[in-house]
């Protein structure tokens, strides 16, 4: 089945704040999980399910990111040179028969408002969002696109057409951290889907809806951008897309939410991050075994 989805948007504006000072010169985005940074794990999911158009959201002093996705002629001469065709493989960062373009955040003003900048670009087309900074486990099976997070979003719309945002379950402690869901289950036999009811931004655990916490993969149509721009400051003053989700929803658009069961890291976490660069430092071909006899001599 042709997939209708083509155009994604990567969200890499936010400021990084848990991870300074480190992010005072490096975008959380662009820090590195073995020998890639991660917003390139990120671009890779969204080229495997087919997206050929991705637009990275980025923000002042995020130079670094646009520099990553470009040509460095200097370093593939001397590769060449030197006739290195693996690492001259390596250094192409953009999947072949992807496009890659940059708008400037001016403001952080939040995740709804990042997404609403990518408008001009998404123009009527169904789109994709990731967020730049989460990744999960299955960025470490590249070659086996079933473990991709983003799959079951796109193979739901293409067979039912209706927007969808993956979720995951979490300890109802942990709310106040995410963006939570209400909804009522629904039939699809390819994996735990709910019809969306409500969300709520970052709740009291005594006010959750559920435990069901947004997971950082959306698909929405073009109809969102108008619940954006029209949506208010909330959470922490910001334009949340939460709440323009949750307006959506209100008029009668159809929304779902997938269960995802992979792994997920948030890059802006400092152990999270130490989590990821663990696992996937045990499964990079050039680095498991090394590093494996290594944290066995620890006897932790």
């Amino acid at each position: 089945m042709k997939s209708e989805i083509h155009k994604a948007v990567i969200t890499a504006g936010g400021l990084g704040t848990r991870f300074l000072p480190a992010t005072k010169a490096i975008p959380k985005e662009m820090l590195i999980l073995v020998d890639k940074p991660v917003i390139q794990f990120v671009v890779e999911e969204a080229a495997a399910v087919g997206i050929e158009d991705i637009v990275i959201v980025t923000s002042k002093l995020k130079h670094a990111i646009e520099d990553h996705f470009d040509s460095n002629t200097e370093i593939e001469m001397a590769l060449q040179a030197a006739n290195n065709e693996i690492l001259l493989e390596k250094l192409e960062t953009v999947p072949e028969g992807v496009d890659i373009h940059f708008v400037r955040q001016r403001k952080p003003r939040g995740l709804g408002d990042a997404v609403l900048t990518a408008k001009r670009h998404i123009e009527s087309d169904p789109f994709l969002v990731l967020l730049g900074d989460t990744v999960s486990a299955s960025s470490i099976f590249e070659d086996d696109n079933s473990y991709n997070c983003s799959k079951p979003l796109v193979d739901w719309y293409n067979k039912r057409g209706k927007q969808i945002v993956a979720v995951e379950r979490v300890p109802i402690e942990m709310s106040i951290r995410y963006g939570m869901i209400k909804g009522k289950k629904v039939r699809y036999s390819e994996g735990e889907v709910y019809k969306l009811e409500d969300m709520i931004e970052k709740p009291k655990p005594s006010e959750s809806p559920s435990d069901l916490a947004l997971w950082g993969r959306y698909l929405f149509e073009p109809s969102i951008f108008d619940y954006l721009e029209n949506t208010e400051p909330g959470y922490n003053n910001e334009i949340q897309l939460t709440d323009a989700m949750r307006m959506s929803v209100y008029d009668g658009n159809e929304m779902y939410a997938y269960v995802l069961k992979n792994k997920r890291y948030d890059i802006g976490d400092k152990l999270s991050y130490l989590k990821a660069f663990v696992d996937f430092g045990l499964h990079n071909p050039e680095t498991k075994k090394g590093f494996r006899a290594y944290l066995k001599s620890l006897k932790l």
